[in-house]
């Protein structure tokens, strides 16, 4: 038992997120049962702008060889997705701006049945980028750009992009954007503007959401019951470190609380999408891209919602196992190299257990990774129970003693919350986490 020997243990610190993989040496079996983002249009599709109307689906993308702005449509989220051309052929406004850069394009159906581009264009007088507006008839245009001078360009802050609709649950209707700070050495900021109902005009004064020295972009605002949580992505966008994390609040004037961890990066994807960022949440849906070859393409996940926090099909969630219920075990604190300092440990009687509720945001198959350490020199395991019902067991090869890998097995789960628990098998190991994927 680990409680009747002393341990060695190694200095090591807590892992970034990209670390989480087990490495070679670690000779643990990777086993995977998770459903992971699908590759819906397999060509240069970056910043993805996505809605459904009257059954539907389209999707605007950045410029590229398709056009200023890019649209496809769908008969349902997952596709089969159909480039339909260029939503706005004419290109941007020629009174203000020029082609080229037109980038993250927002369209929104209004209650009139008309539709409102907002898009970000290549300032003609100064070189920067800002943020105009487009109307037309059709979702699938073209869109005839409205006024002679940009919605938003604010010059001393480096200009404007990536602007986003959102509505509040009491109609009023906002653009969420940010000034391009970035481009002149300059800290960027993720701003809230209202707007008139079909969004071609600016009815109120900005207000500041979050603001980085870094890049943070791309921002996307969705009300829950219990808070506004604000979409954003992070890194250089031409890379796989490129990724989308969110912060809530529980008010548009903030203030706004920084996840923990980011929501999707290459690493919680196990590297099945690079860079996934620019993403757009829409239902139970997410759309985002991620770096193939040199482009980037649309990819759509589930997206769930526990206790008004997001989780992404196919993106790792880490529970601390020793946060979880413990039966005839402990919370060994002082573990060196754990997550958290912290473990579920002298897990050595028949009926120890260790038990975390996880979120599921669809029914299906799905990976869950346990990190632990095994010090008996020869493989330890645990019982895997769901919902009260047994489902195989978990294998943990010997490690040493805060030496701390991980584990996997593939497990079925139902929609919404779940029950893990992890039984007494054979020999002895501790617990320092569960990640469901």
């Amino acid at each position: 038992m680990r409680s009747s020997r002393v341990l060695a243990a190694i200095a090591a610190s807590a892992l970034p997120l990209a670390m989480l993989i087990p490495p070679a040496q670690a000779a643990v079996q990777r086993v995977t049962a998770a459903a992971f983002p699908a590759d819906v249009i397999g060509e240069d599709f970056p910043d993805p702008d996505v809605f459904e109307n009257n059954g539907t689906w389209y999707a605007y993308s950045t410029n590229n060889g398709r056009g200023h702005v890019p649209v496809a449509s769908a008969p349902s989220a997952n596709g089969p997705w159909t480039i339909r051309g260029d939503a706005m052929p004419g290109g941007p406004s020629s009174s203000w701006a020029q082609a080229g850069r037109t980038w993250a394009p927002d369209v929104y159906p209004n209650p009139d049945g008309s539709f409102t581009l907002t898009y970000t264009a290549w300032h003609k007088a100064s070189g920067r980028q800002c943020i105009g507006v487009a109307t037309s008839g059709s979702a699938l245009g073209p869109f005839t750009p409205v006024g002679s001078q940009p919605l938003i360009c604010p010059l001393d802050k480096g200009g404007a992009i990536d602007a986003n609709t959102f509505v509040a649950n009491d109609g009023t209707r906002y653009l969420t954007w940010k000034n391009d700070g970035n481009a002149i050495g300059q800290p960027s900021t993720l701003w809230l503007t209202r707007t008139t109902n079909n969004g071609t005009a600016l009815t109120g004064g900005n207000t500041a959401m979050l603001t980085s020295s870094g890049v943070i972009e791309a921002p996307d605002l969705v009300q829950r019951g219990s808070q506004f949580v604000l979409f954003y992505s992070g890194g250089g966008y031409n890379d796989c470190n490129y990724l989308t994390s969110y912060a809530t609040s529980p008010s548009l004037n903030g203030p706004w609380t920084t996840a923990f961890r980011p929501l999707m990066t290459t690493a919680s994807f196990d590297n099945h999408v690079c860079g996934p960022g620019g993403a757009d949440f829409v239902g139970d849906k997410v759309f985002l891209h991620g770096w193939v070859n040199g482009s980037r393409h649309l990819y759509v996940a589930d997206l769930g919602w526990a206790n008004d926090f997001p989780v992404v099909r196919g993106s790792r969630v880490r529970t601390e196992a020793e946060s979880g219920t413990l039966n005839h075990c402990s919370v060994r604190t002082g573990a060196v190299g754990a997550s958290q300092g912290a473990v579920a440990a002298y897990i050595d009687y028949a009926d120890s257990w260790v038990q975390v509720s996880v979120f599921a945001p669809s029914v299906g198959g799905y990976t869950l990774s346990v990190g632990y350490a095994n010090g008996m020199g020869a493989t330890a395991s645990h019982g895997v129970v769901v919902n009260g019902n047994g489902q195989g067991s978990i294998s943990y090869p010997a490690t040493g003693w805060d030496n701390w890998h991980q584990a996997s097995v593939p497990i079925t789960l139902t929609t919404g919350w779940n029950t893990i628990r992890l039984t007494k098998g054979t020999l002895y190991t501790e617990l320092d986490y569960l990640e469901l994927q």
